[in-house]
């Protein structure tokens, strides 16, 4: 034991004496008080030295002397704490307070023998004091009941923050040995130097290039970090700008008024940081890696101790960093490709696996595009090897133009090179980019002082069609290239050869559509809209129909879906809509009143910002009512969203119908449907195909035609076929009906004969 813990036992064990004696003698009240006040004084002046505090409990009463120094140690002046056991109750950490307790209570039971605690106790300023408190119990006559508990408190925070640090800073030590994250250890250090001194908050910035970019700061706002988070360093850019732009210390005492911190002051006062001071944290050959920064919310400048701390943190701070390069280093030399910077072949084969992980679970396909060039050989013999070289850094660089954000590009070796195709959706999504390869690569350039034109063979595969697995979908990709290969180069070919003659006509389906769209070499056919009941024609809807002099009748589904996918929806819906409404206006002039005209809007030209205007201006040109015009959108489009409606009552205001098309087999139109102003539902031709074989799907039917006329719709089954269908709609209550029981999609001509007489007979 220390002298001054020899002479704090040697008087607490006087006051326990002198309590035992009190407790047991007959003098009066006051002259024991005077004794017992002049021995505490006694003991208060003899530990004055020692700068420890005393107290004193009146486990009768929870009256509690607290001694000047007790009270000092915490911050309070004398008169400032209340001599009551709440004093300690409010100063005491609330984590340590239950286990103190208990240890009182353990004592005063004579469960234990001696009462010793460690314990934090909160100081006036808000920061934790680490206390060890000893006590000696006094006891009341023969019964040997406590009745009071004297004791000291001595400060031991130096004591326990140096612990603290070297157990955080062993962690540290160990998890940068066990190669954690960098971020995890950055917190850490900043945690271990702001345990050691009150009110500080620490950051790490790295530096790359000339940028800061946050590395950690666990007590710092979010918002503040990612404000300075990219920030380009210099020598006027706050503290951590100056620090690592210059390379040396930078102390800002107030960072209100340093012309330093004056085009960041405003994202850092507001959340109290008022000095920054800042180390440049460097690797073991001294250059920055980086920054250290410690903030105070007061403006001052560093003590002697927060000096050696801010260099000893930088320098801790700069194993880190140095160890980050390194390993950085390490893997650009093991998953970069050092001519192209593409990926390896490991970090390609990594990708791989892990993309087949993702897409087993998530029950999506990709297609991997193998990719040889042509004559590369040719290339390096007749013009040399640095000039093979200067081609395939090249390609490199117009293969990645060909692929998107979320797909895979690695050189796997000599002139091969490897596409994985993120989350296709059908067969023609790896196509596309495989198309985009052939024609990025094949542009001229020059080489060896010769112009030159590069190709490339591709052969693609899909997951899980072709392989389930990296090695199997490699082979089959690679049994495709040659495959290209042997059917005369520059060109792709799927590992099934039907794929490939699929994915030529879908190509020349593209190809010829724009012209065809530009053009409008497409055509309209009209589909009857009878009522249910009469069989009269009521409406038609506007169809598309494209018959190539090459690829002869083409599917409407097939260019409707090529028209979205290459952005030339818009102006074929544009088309449809003038060529529609032009001819119900001649229709009209022949006596067809009153009739409607239907046409289909896609989902994305529905949203678009023009359609009003532009149905405006057709209804105007043409002359025809707006109540005449009905536009059907797929039930995809009925969502609870504000933009949806808005549009929805800009084409009501104009009297336009809205008819929401194949209504049932979408997910969010019966929630959406209450806010909508729309006139007709179109139920689905799936329900109607079931509907005589299948109870439910009758009872489905029946269900939506009530729903729709409780909200104010009329409702139209589409794809009847036969009259039972038809019979069994005019039951259910049905308002109008659509499909090839009426009428085919016929030519305009042919709608004048069906109109006025009833297409049920």
């Amino acid at each position: 034991m220390t002298e001054i813990d020899n002479k704090e036992q040697q008087l607490l064990n006087d006051i326990e004496k002198l309590r035992s004696t009190l407790a047991v003698a007959h003098q009066p009240k006051d002259i024991l008080a005077t004794q017992l006040f002049n021995s505490e004084e006694r003991f208060a002046r003899a530990m004055r030295n020692s700068r420890d505090g005393l107290w004193d409990w009146d486990l009768v009463t929870n009256e509690v002397y607290y001694s000047p120094r007790w009270k000092s140690m915490l911050g309070y002046a004398e008169h400032e704490l209340e001599n009551n056991l709440d004093t300690w109750t409010k100063l005491v950490h609330p984590e340590d307070k239950e286990f103190v307790l208990i240890n009182v209570q353990k004592y005063l039971s004579q469960e234990q023998d001696s009462f010793e605690v460690e314990m934090r106790m909160i100081h006036k300023e808000g920061h934790e004091v680490y206390v060890r408190s000893r006590a000696f119990k006094v006891t009341q006559g023969s019964s040997s009941k406590p009745i009071r508990l004297t004791g000291t408190h001595v400060n031991i925070t130096d004591q326990k923050k140096a612990e603290l640090f070297d157990k955080r800073n062993t962690k540290i030590l160990e998890m940068i040995a066990k190669g954690k994250p960098a971020s995890e250890i950055y917190n850490e250090i900043a945690l271990l130097y702001e345990e050691r001194h009150a009110g500080l908050r620490c950051s790490m910035l790295e530096l790359e290039g000339d940028k800061l970019l946050h590395g950690g700061a666990p007590s710092l706002p979010k918002s503040y970090c990612k404000a300075v988070h990219g920030l380009k360093n210099g020598p006027e850019v706050g503290s951590c700008g100056t620090s690592t732009y210059t390379g040396k210390r930078v102390l800002v005492e107030n960072i209100e008024t340093d012309p330093k911190w004056a085009d960041l002051k405003e994202v850092a006062l507001p959340h109290g940081m008022r000095c920054c001071w800042s180390e440049p944290i460097k690797n073991s050959h001294g250059k920055v890696l980086g920054a250290f920064g410690m903030y105070y919310d007061q403006p001052r400048l560093p003590n002697e101790k927060e000096s050696k701390d801010l260099t000893s943190a930088a320098q801790l701070a700069g194993i880190v960093m140095e160890r980050e390069q390194n390993q950085k280093r390490i893997r650009d030399l093991a998953y970069t490709d050092n001519l192209t910077h593409l990926s390896s072949r490991t970090l390609f084969y990594l990708n791989v696996d892990e993309l087949i992980k993702i897409s087993a679970r998530k029950k999506q396909k990709f297609g991997l595009l193998y990719i040889d060039l042509d004559n590369f050989k040719s290339v390096n013999d007749s013009l040399g090897h640095s000039a093979g070289d200067i081609l395939l850094i090249e390609v490199a660089k117009r293969l990645s133009k060909a692929c998107r954000d979320i797909d895979y590009i690695a050189r796997l070796s000599g002139d091969e090179f490897c596409i994985a195709v993120n989350d296709v959706k059908d067969d023609y999504g790896a196509a596309h980019v495989a198309k985009r390869c052939l024609s990025l690569i094949s542009k001229p350039l020059e080489l060896g002082g010769r112009n030159f034109t590069p190709s490339c063979s591709i052969g693609i595969a899909h997951y899980p069609d072709d392989g389930s697995d990296r090695q199997t979908i490699l082979k089959v990709a690679d049994t495709a290239l040659y495959e290209a290969k042997e059917l005369g180069k520059n060109r792709y070919t799927f590992y099934k050869k039907e794929l490939s003659q699929k994915a030529e006509y879908r190509f020349k389906i593209e190809q010829y559509l724009k012209e065809a769209i530009e053009k409008q070499q497409l055509s309209l056919v009209y589909q009857p809209k009878i009522d249910i009941n009469t069989g009269i024609i009521i409406g038609v809807e506007a169809l598309s129909r494209w018959d190539h002099p090459m690829l002869g009748q083409v599917n409407p589904s097939e260019f409707i879906e090529t028209a979205e996918q290459i952005g030339m929806m818009k102006g074929h819906t544009e088309w449809v809509l003038k060529t529609a409404c032009q001819q119900l206006a001649l229709w009209k002039k022949d006596g067809f009143s009153p009739i409607r005209m239907a046409v289909n809007i896609s989902p994305h030209h529905f949203l678009d910002r023009d359609l009003v205007p532009l149905i405006q201006g057709v209804i105007n040109e043409s002359g025809i009512m707006p109540s005449e015009l009905e536009l059907e959108v797929t039930e995809g489009i009925v969502q609870i969203n504000q933009k949806n409606h808005l549009l929805f009552e800009q084409l009501k205001e104009l009297g336009i119908l809205l008819a929401i098309d194949d209504f049932g087999i979408g997910y969010s139109s019966l929630a959406s449907l209450k806010h909508l102003n729309v006139d007709f539902l179109k139920i689905d031709k799936y329900f109607i195909n079931d509907m005589l074989a299948d109870p439910k799907a009758k009872l489905l039917v029946g269900s939506m035609i009530d729903i729709g006329h409780n909200l104010g719709h009329k409702i139209t089954a589409e794809g009847i076929e036969s009259e039972q269908q038809l019979s069994m709609l005019q039951d259910l209550g049905c308002d109008c009906a659509q499909g090839y029981l009426i009428s085919k999609p016929v030519c305009a001509d042919r709608i004048l004969a069906l109109y006025g007489s009833s297409l049920l007979n």
